[in-house]
């Protein structure tokens, strides 16, 4: 049985040994698995599909022709979680949601995201520059109306704020506009979304702690396991029914194990923005991992199990822009799950930066307290 992603019994330290699942087999796909966020009834798929690679052109460009197919068979091999933005290509992303499952709606569960006002400054984006956010609560309720128009439906299952910055999860008037959405079926549940780098410690941690919203969608991967694993032992103890969406499982690409020191990437391709360290660091670290690879497990597959080993983990959400991509994420729902022996020499390793030794991290948001300005003292 399923551990509840609802249970207070806290997880090991960051770094630690978490322990392993026994059964399955890796590559057939026809037994999805699915997990049930606490005190909601949405049920999703332990593998889901971001449609951020469909959308937008930071993995290449897609028609909405092939999106749709693309999604079409990710339904078939019973993915239900799909994960669109407002933002993701100006509305595209809904929009090709609405174009796959309008006539199937009841089967898959809708998670999508607000915040950004690209109806202002559509044109205005470069590389990973951000736009402005508007939480006002007129835009919010705007934002919203929209959403549910381009997806052609009445409700939302998983409404989250969009890159999330500390004083939006302070915001008390902004989660009072998500509970009275909530009141008036428009969305049956909230959350936050961090990024758009790694990073956002504080704004995790107090999302689950002081909000206790029913999903965070992050960054959590075996290579960047930092600050994913603090954000989840601080849920396990507010004894928080917060529960998780990872996005970035395979870091960016690192941990499908195709990259080599000479790989390059297209113009326009996000991996651009990393430092050249990330990928000839990264190649280094993969070889330190090839143990997970076996005749029924690929490494792109041993690294979503490692996530699945959370209970809090709903669902996965690797970066799918082909089918043979699709087949093998999908698989690793219904794969061999890694062994107690796999978890502890990954922990180990992970001591050691996978060999790498002390590298330099540069993180995004609130990492601690003491980046929070104190309020001001009244001069008497």
């Amino acid at each position: 049985m399923m551990a509840s992603a609802g249970s207070g019994t806290l997880p090991p330290a960051p770094g630690t040994l978490r322990t392993g699942v026994a059964g399955g087999t890796a590559n057939s796909c026809d037994r999805m698995r699915y997990r049930t966020y606490p005190k909601t009834g949405i049920a999703v798929s332990e593998v889901g599909f971001g449609l951020w690679t469909t959308a937008t052109n930071w993995w290449g460009e897609m028609s909405d022709e092939a999106a749709v197919s693309l999604l079409h068979e990710a339904a078939d091999l019973g993915i239900t979680l799909f994960d669109a933005a407002d933002t993701y290509g100006n509305g595209r992303s809904e929009e090709q949601l609405a174009k796959a499952f309008g006539d199937r709606r009841s089967s898959v569960v809708y998670s999508t995201k607000f915040g950004y006002d690209f109806y202002t400054y559509a044109g205005e984006r470069r590389g990973q520059n951000e736009i402005p956010h508007d939480f006002s609560p007129s835009f919010v309720r705007y934002a919203l109306e929209q959403s549910l128009r381009r997806l052609q439906t009445d409700v939302i299952d998983v409404y989250s704020i969009h890159n999330a910055h500390l004083s939006e999860i302070e915001n008390d008037e902004l989660f009072a506009l998500l509970e009275t959405f909530v009141t008036e079926g428009k969305i049956r549940s909230y959350g936050v979304a961090l990024g758009p780098a790694i990073g956002w410690l504080l704004e995790g941690c107090e999302a689950a702690r002081k909000r206790n919203v029913t999903n965070i969608q992050m960054i959590w991967n075996i290579l960047e396991p930092f600050p994913g694993d603090a954000m989840i032992r601080a849920a396990y103890e507010a004894h928080s029914d917060t529960a998780y969406q990872i996005r970035v499982p395979h870091a960016s690409g690192m941990l499908e194990g195709r990259y080599t020191a000479q790989t390059t990437f297209p113009p326009g391709d996000h991996r651009n923005h990393r430092p050249r360290s990330w990928l000839t660091n990264g190649v280094k670290k993969i070889e330190t991992l090839r143990f997970l690879e076996a005749p029924d497990r690929t490494l792109g597959q041993a690294a979503i199990a490692w996530l699945l080993a959370e209970p809090k983990v709903m669902s996965v959400l690797p970066n799918i822009y082909g089918r043979e991509q699709l087949h093998e994420f999908a698989a690793a729902s219904d794969g061999r799950q890694l062994s107690t022996a796999d978890m502890a020499r990954i922990a180990e390793l992970a001591q050691t930066n996978f060999g790498i030794g002390d590298e330099p991290m540069r993180y995004k948001g609130t990492m601690s307290y003491a980046d929070v300005a104190a309020p001001a003292v009244a001069v008497m």
